[in-house]
């Protein structure tokens, strides 16, 4: 006689499961709200827009969470735990530290284009970690610093058994995670059937690297040379007021960098400048405006950056070197830092817009510097979209390298970060 396998209410798929039925709204909360932080960004997001993009009323929202801020720090908790599961599965999956690297590479893409055709759950693009109140925000962080940690084992072991190129790891994974992370600005932009040719063409680059030839890329040696060459743009006619706006954009972008948008206090910047309230309104109207501005800030500096790296003598592998290194030494010196675009949907459209059109501008320079260097040889042929946004991820990350590893020169830092880009992780 057959065994008769119960579908009672303590069943996990039976509709009168409550707790299931929880679980799966609760997902569905996250989910949508995910999809409206990532897209609006969660100042312009209400806790109305997502009941209302659901069908629930506002009272039946809040049985599941009580604030916007409550709301944002479980969908980066969720997001997290995901990619752990991820993780967690890839070690059962995959013996070795590349096949590790490229299952999580790849798995990033996959999960965009699952949520895209409602396969599965959105999950968030943790892009304001820094504006979460202090205990959310150091939970999350140290959700992020144990992901970080298991991939940079993964390299670890690589170059311990010789499977993988000798770099410095830390750098390297906080060059991939930055790619990994600038997504969200570009990958709409291709046709769902060819999501899964641009993750194998960008795993390419991480593998193989841009440089061509038997021979790794040898670093030039004179950085400093560079960074005294380029010339950075005014803001003003009369230099007093360039030099007082250069001092509020570059301590604007500090905040906002390190404490989002709405961490971030105007009245703090003031204080930290010197300078009374009235004479730092008169150059500023509000936060929004500062924000807007620093943008403006650091997309002058990297065309300027461009425009000199193109003007060199030397190969298109040479010129992106220089166009990257300079960009990281702003990054991670008095000259800086450039504004981290975790904080970019905090503009309203109407500014975002532009921002983000003159961004996709600055980064086709990388593009055209990689297309020459495939016409002289000294670049592999790349895909050079998927290239120059990858890297262009790379550099948005690279802010306040010594927060993660211990930096005797910048020099030296600049060439261990981007060494994956021009390397590659396996052996040549």
């Amino acid at each position: 006689m057959a065994t008769h396998t119960s579908s009672g209410s303590g069943a996990s798929n039976s509709p009168f499961n409550r707790t299931a039925q929880h679980d799966a709204k609760r997902i569905a909360i996250l989910s949508q709200a995910a999809r409206l932080f990532n897209h609006k960004g969660s100042r312009a997001t209400t806790l109305q827009d997502i009941a209302d993009s659901l069908g629930l009323s506002k009272t039946s929202l809040y049985y599941y969470v009580k604030t916007k801020e409550e709301l944002i720090f479980q969908c980066y908790m969720a997001a997290l735990d995901h990619h752990h599961s991820r993780l967690d599965a890839i070690e059962r999956e995959h013996a070795t530290p590349l096949e590790r690297i490229r299952a999580f590479f790849l798995c990033h893409f996959e999960n965009w284009q699952a949520a895209q055709t409602g396969r599965a759950p959105h999950w968030a693009v943790l892009l304001e970690i820094a504006a979460l109140p202090a205990p959310h925000r150091e939970t999350v962080e140290a959700r992020y610093i144990e992901l970080f940690k298991r991939l940079r084992e993964y390299l670890r072991q690589g170059i311990a058994e010789g499977s993988l190129r000798s770099c410095e790891p830390t750098s390297v994974v906080l060059a991939i995670l930055g790619s990994l992370d600038w997504t969200f600005s570009w990958l709409q932009q291709i046709p769902p059937e060819q999501v899964q040719d641009v993750a194998a063409e960008g795993f390419d680059l991480i593998a193989h690297g841009l440089c061509a030839g038997p021979s790794t890329h040898p670093p030039a040696p004179d950085l400093t040379t560079w960074i005294a060459g380029v010339p950075l743009p005014g803001f003003n006619r009369e230099e007093q007021n360039r030099l007082k706006q250069q001092a509020f954009f570059k301590t604007g972008i500090w905040y906002f960098n390190k404490k989002g948008f709405n961490g971030t206090s105007l009245d703090e910047i003031a204080e930290h400048l010197h300078v009374s309230k009235g004479a730092f309104y008169y150059h500023i109207k509000n936060k929004e405006d500062l924000l807007y501005n620093c943008y403006k800030h650091s997309l002058n500096i990297s065309e300027s950056i461009h425009a000199f790296a193109a003007t060199q003598a030397g190969t298109g592998m040479q010129k992106v070197e220089i166009a990257c290194r300079h960009m990281f030494y702003v990054q991670n010196s008095e000259e800086g830092p450039l504004i981290r675009y975790n904080s970019i949907t905090a503009l309203p459209l109407q500014k975002r817009l532009p921002i983000l059109q003159r961004t996709e501008k600055v980064n086709q320079r990388f593009g055209e510097l990689l297309l020459e260097g495939q016409a002289d040889g000294s670049v592999r042929p790349v895909n050079t979209f998927v290239a120059q946004h990858m890297v262009t991820g790379a550099i948005n990350a690279a802010m306040e390298i010594d927060r993660w590893r211990r930096v005797e020169s910048i020099e030296t830092a600049s060439t261990q970060y981007f060494d994956v880009f021009f390397n590659g992780l396996l052996p040549r």
